[in-house]
């Protein structure tokens, strides 16, 4: 509570400094700030409202309807679980394959579990594992599968056709696991009755995440995860969440082992006008999104359900482990997004459409209040920073109290920073990202597209991208001193 008080004296302090005089001089400022608040603030409203709606009445009412007609069924859904493992602790390891074969041996219908590995210290180990837990399993099938070390793709594509000799059928289902990532015992009972529906083609689920020795990076995901739960909410009030989670999400079984969906995974790519083909490495769960959205099946979030991934800082410091990871993360949106977009509205549905296409419009203009915050203290008056800062300090904390009531309510004071970081940030990160869709790199398993000497043609293509981020970003700059009146 201290925190929160010191913050809100801070801002107020802000405020004050500048004064009525020098707030008559920041009247164009105010002005575009206003706009792009009332926007922004207003979609935000929007999306609370919708996950306000989905939480309270749209979910209740589906998952009721779910679990009767589930309950109706002769014969339960076999439960299979895709586990992919690479250069996971020992100890997360264990924990997360325990708590599967607790999963799958709760799995009314039976379980397979197909785990995919590259190091023979973790094949010894899930075997162990599971031979001393085999007894209470009854019906449970563990398939072990090493593979080298080529990619996540390819090890989700032999996966997925190891499982698919098992003939699946529409109402089993495939459970995607991240190798550090653990699942509810009940995860089974939870999520087969929504694939009743024959329009359902997967789902995903709430998430928690813990990370030792790190605050700020673990109080940066628990923020992150907020927000995630909030727009995941608003999202599947439409019936189309905007991802498929790959730490875990759950498919129906008889597409996600379809030769198509299989092979959208492993070999996914787009053509770029400029860039030429684009393989991807990272975002399989872009990639399976895709598959479905393209084909008019429904995703949704159940917030009832979570799963708890263990994650690590990737670097020493948080700033750059943030980058890292925004860059990897939001990389593999934008590269998406575009052919997303492309379905248009009346494939997607309009909200959905929107919101795809929001997240390239976002980038410019959560970037507009810094830009112009800066250029004002420039050329006008430097008390437009402090006035900036106040408003920003007030609204973050707004907005930060607006997500914790999906929470319980209450935050640690750090939130307010940290949202106003990964905004603006995140931005940059992504307005860079929208013109290098070629840049690739894994965090964690270190790999990446580029580790080789680059030739010729992709290194212009890459000084091609640089110029016309280059370019953007100085109409952006033009836009922003006519905007603020300064021009």
């Amino acid at each position: 509570m201290l925190g929160h008080l010191v913050y809100i004296l801070a801002g107020v302090s802000l405020a004050a400094a500048v004064g009525r005089q020098g707030a008559g001089e920041l009247g164009s400022l105010f002005a575009l700030l206003g706009v792009i608040g009332l926007w922004r603030y207003g979609w935000a409203s929007i999306n609370f409202t919708r996950a306000v709606l989905f939480l309270r009445l749209r979910h209740p009412a589906m998952r009721r309807e779910a679990e009767r007609a589930y309950a109706e069924r002769p014969v339960p859904a076999h439960a299979y679980f895709m586990v992919t493992t690479y250069k996971i602790e020992p100890r997360t390891t264990t924990r997360v394959y325990r708590s599967i074969f607790e999963a799958a041996g709760r799995s009314a219908g039976g379980a397979t579990i197909v785990a995919s590995v590259v190091d023979g210290a973790d094949l010894r180990a899930i075997r162990e594992l599971f031979a001393r837990m085999a007894p209470g399993l009854p019906g449970v099938k563990l398939l072990i599968d090493q593979i080298p070390g080529s990619g996540k793709r390819d090890a989700i594509a032999r996966s997925l056709r190891l499982i698919a000799r098992q003939a699946p059928s529409s109402r089993d289902i495939l459970v995607f696991v991240d190798g550090d990532s653990c699942v509810p015992v009940d995860l089974v009972a939870r999520t087969a009755p929504y694939f009743t529906d024959p329009r359902m083609g997967a789902l995903t689920t709430d998430e928690a995440v813990e990370i030792e020795d790190t605050p700020l990076f673990r109080h940066w995901f628990d923020l992150r995860f907020m927000q995630r739960h909030v727009m995941m909410c608003s999202m599947a009030y439409g019936g189309r969440v905007l991802t498929l989670t790959g730490r875990m999400s759950v498919f129906r079984a008889d597409l996600a082992t379809q030769p198509s969906f299989i092979r959208q995974v492993q070999h996914d790519h787009i053509d770029h006008w400029r860039l030429g083909r684009v393989h991807f490495l990272t975002g399989d769960d872009k990639s399976t999104w895709f598959w479905l959205l393209s084909r008019g099946f429904r995703m949704t979030y159940l917030p009832h359900v979570r799963s708890v991934s263990m994650e690590t800082q990737p670097g020493p410091r948080f700033l750059g482990s943030a980058i890292a990871l925004m860059r990897r993360w939001f990389g593999n949106m934008l590269r998406t997004n575009g052919r997303a977009v492309a379905l248009g509205p009346s494939r997607i549905g309009l909200f959905t459409w929107w919101s795809v296409l929001d997240q390239r419009i976002s980038i410019w203009t959560t970037l507009t209040g810094p830009t112009a915050a800066v250029l004002t203290s420039i050329f006008v008056t430097p008390m437009a920073l402090p006035a900036y800062f106040a408003w920003i300090m007030f609204t973050r904390y707004v907005f930060c109290w607006a997500l914790s009531l999906f929470r319980g309510g209450g935050f640690p004071i750090v939130y307010a920073p940290l949202l106003y970081f990964s905004q603006v940030v995140g931005a940059a990160v992504k307005s860079s990202a929208m013109f290098h869709l070629s840049r690739q790199k894994w965090t964690r398993q270190g790999g990446g597209s580029q580790t080789a000497p680059v030739p010729l043609g992709p290194r212009l293509r890459a000084a091609s991208s640089t110029y016309m981020q280059l370019l953007a970003l100085g109409w952006f700059g033009l836009g922003m001193l006519l905007l603020t009146g300064i021009l």
